[in-house]
């Protein structure tokens, strides 16, 4: 069932909003955020944000920390779960419906059969994340949203950076910030400080309905590839994480051409 809750702003009373400050993993990662939104002026007073909502432990997490940061930060924005609906027989979205208005969550599912006449053999991760992408811009502007946040984490923005170089040929990762079609649409990502392994403790912690399938291609995928290199490197230096990430803010000019 396409159920959708009307679209209430999160913009509440002190008294309806009386959540407690998060403590352990999620005290955490909501500390984490904080620093992104505060360096990088991800959010800001008025703002209207669709949070991308796969239905996987990233994109959950960043829903539950952006609307109990609601709770004790001075910032008042709103917040709407936006799914996007592909057709992957093992995503049952009726799962995530519960848990939206079982928590009280705004939501929108966008239903779009991108798969029809195609063979998952046929699709690489470039073309389904860059379709989803585009329902995505649709859906938010269509819902008011001038921010579209995606739960992009620290891990997702290293293993970008080097499957661009190794791939594409290019030096390049994903912004925190990302303004889109003249700044009409911003795309964040909250996530940004925050590694794999911290979304994954919350997502257990907090019994995340995660379902227990993923992209059909993944276990081939260059991401996949790229992770496990990640994973060797640590054997030679546990800081080589922090060291990619850093580099892109770290460029001698004088060397490159």
């Amino acid at each position: 069932m396409n159920k959708e809750i009307a679209l209430l702003d999160l913009e509440l009373t002190p008294k309806k909003m009386q959540r407690k400050k998060p403590r352990g993993i999620e005290y955490h990662i909501s500390k984490k955020v904080g620093r992104a939104v505060g360096d990088y002026k991800l959010i800001e007073d008025g703002d209207r944000i669709a949070v991308a909502v796969s239905g996987g432990k990233d994109s959950l997490c960043l829903l539950k920390i952006l609307r109990d940061r609601l709770g004790f930060i001075p910032i008042k924005y709103s917040i709407v779960a936006v799914h996007v609906d592909l057709g992957f027989n093992c995503m049952r979205k009726s799962i995530l419906i519960d848990y939206f208005e079982s928590n009280g969550y705004t939501y929108h599912i966008e239903q779009r059969d991108m798969f029809k006449g195609r063979s998952h053999d046929g699709i690489s991760c470039f073309w389904c994340s860059w379709n989803r992408r585009k329902v995505l811009f649709e859906t938010a502007r269509k819902l008011g949203c001038n921010k579209l946040a995606l739960g992009h984490h620290k891990d997702d923005i290293i293993e970008t950076i080097l499957l661009n170089l190794f791939f594409q040929g290019t030096i390049s990762g994903m912004c925190p910030r990302q303004e889109m079609f003249g700044g009409k649409l911003v795309i964040i990502r909250p996530l940004a400080y925050v590694l794999e392994k911290d979304t994954a403790a919350l997502a257990s912690e907090l019994a995340l309905p995660v379902p227990a399938c993923s992209c059909p291609n993944s276990r081939t995928s260059k991401r996949t590839y790229t992770k496990g290199l990640i994973r060797e490197l640590e054997k030679l230096s546990p800081n080589i994480k922090t060291n990619i990430f850093q580099s892109l803010s770290r460029i001698k000019k004088d060397y490159i051409f």
